[in-house]
């Protein structure tokens, strides 16, 4: 049997890279999303507003959730995600920044046929 027969677990890895235009939007963004998050604990809610509010990828990780990417994605069921941010340097002239050979999407891969 082939490994598409034996296996319904499929991982899916996506990488961005955002120019964050407006910094103090995003922190902005990222406090009001945890002022109305119920289920977050007081003692949690004061750590993430110190992280978000000093860290401008803290508040990005905040504020994308893997779960959104596929919450209305039909047939699937989200089993485990971990994600994170970071500020890097980005040249997008520089060949590092070109697809890998094997990261480069194929027709049959991108849904195009």
């Amino acid at each position: 049997m082939s490994v598409e027969e034996t296996s319904r677990f499929v991982r899916l890895r996506v990488e961005l890279v955002l120019e964050v235009q407006e910094a103090g939007e995003v922190t902005k963004a990222a406090l009001r999303r945890l002022a109305e998050d119920p289920e977050l604990p007081e003692e949690e809610r004061a750590h993430a507003k110190s992280a978000v509010t000093e860290d401008t990828a803290e508040a990005l990780a905040y504020l994308v959730d893997p779960f959104d990417l596929v919450g209305d994605v039909p047939g699937v069921e989200l089993q485990q995600a971990s994600w994170s941010s970071e500020r890097i340097d980005y040249d997008p002239d520089s060949p590092e920044w070109d697809l890998d050979e094997d990261d480069e999407v194929s027709d049959d891969e991108d849904g195009t046929g």
